[in-house]
């Protein structure tokens, strides 16, 4: 090998060399620059199947940022919840539950007014008069989700059948149907078919009936139209009701709260998710 690097003209060993400098700067610049950055709060508290879905998120999230080229950070603090920390992030995350500080429902909001953008799971979007989350943020529920306050959900958490709107940028690279990890599905106070800044990405589709297991019989839908998925058309955001893993309520296999389902075990769901978060780092607002 050093008997044919002596055969080399010096410029064309000048020439090779810097050719892998210039490789090795370039993929050092792509990891050290990422293309957009995500925050996400989390709670991890309410409700154990609520923290399996945080821990799970938690590990995957970062294995999709390395691939998709975007950071991943996660906090606790929702005092982090101001203009100045939310100024280096182009997405915010709610995994389990909403800001309930006056001042950090401000700064949520004029980030979200400002052009931020924002994807919610399941808890996040929870409220219900009287609890310990009452309704008492109209512009978030009303004017942002557009849902309103929780009404009731299935039980147990079940697999259901979706239907896809694929008229969308996060969601035009999806199948027309299917087929989610089991979840806890909500019923909301309003109707998102009638309220024109709403778009429904997902809806639960009639092959999913009867869901849910019960015991109670109002824990199993047999029919009606349940939107899932869906995006208000004045800010850069999606929301899911997906977020509540299986667990082994009835401690049938040990004596720990052992989770039964993953969210992203769904391959089509953990796409969606995926697509929708590139949409809103890459995005623009409509």
């Amino acid at each position: 090998m050093l008997t044919n690097c002596k055969l080399l003209k010096p410029s064309l060993v000048i020439i090779i060399l810097c050719s892998v400098c210039f490789g090795f700067l370039n993929t050092k610049a792509q990891g050290s620059n990422p293309k957009f950055n995500v925050i996400a709060f989390y709670t991890a508290r309410n409700d154990k199947a609520h923290v399996s879905f945080v821990h799970e998120a938690n590990k995957w999230f970062p294995l999709i940022a390395a691939k998709y080229h975007f950071k991943y950070d996660s906090t606790m603090n929702w005092n982090n919840l101001n203009a100045e920390f939310l100024s280096h992030y182009q997405v915010v995350i709610f995994l389990d539950t909403r800001v309930d500080d006056p001042v950090q429902r401000a700064a949520f909001q004029k980030y979200m007014e400002n052009g931020g953008a924002w994807m919610g799971f399941h808890f996040s979007a929870f409220a219900l008069t009287p609890s310990d989350f009452p309704q008492n943020w109209d512009w978030y529920h009303n004017t942002f989700l557009g849902s309103g306050q929780y009404v009731s959900n299935i039980w147990r958490p079940s697999t259901a059948i979706l239907d896809v709107n694929r008229n969308f940028p996060a969601t035009k690279h999806m199948p027309a149907k299917f087929k989610t990890s089991p979840n806890e599905w909500y019923r909301w106070e309003n109707d998102l078919t009638k309220n024109p800044n709403i778009e429904i990405l997902c809806s639960i589709d009639s092959a999913s009936f009867p869901l849910g297991t019960g015991p109670k019989q109002s824990e199993i839908w047999h029919s009606g139209y349940y939107p899932v998925v869906w995006t208000n058309k004045n800010y850069k955001m999606i929301y899911f009701n997906m977020g509540h893993n299986d667990m082994d309520y009835e401690h049938k296999y040990d004596n720990t709260d052992k989770t039964l389902s993953y969210t992203f075990a769904s391959p089509m769901e953990a796409k969606l998710v995926i697509d929708a978060l590139l949409w809103l780092g890459n995005g623009k607002a409509k």
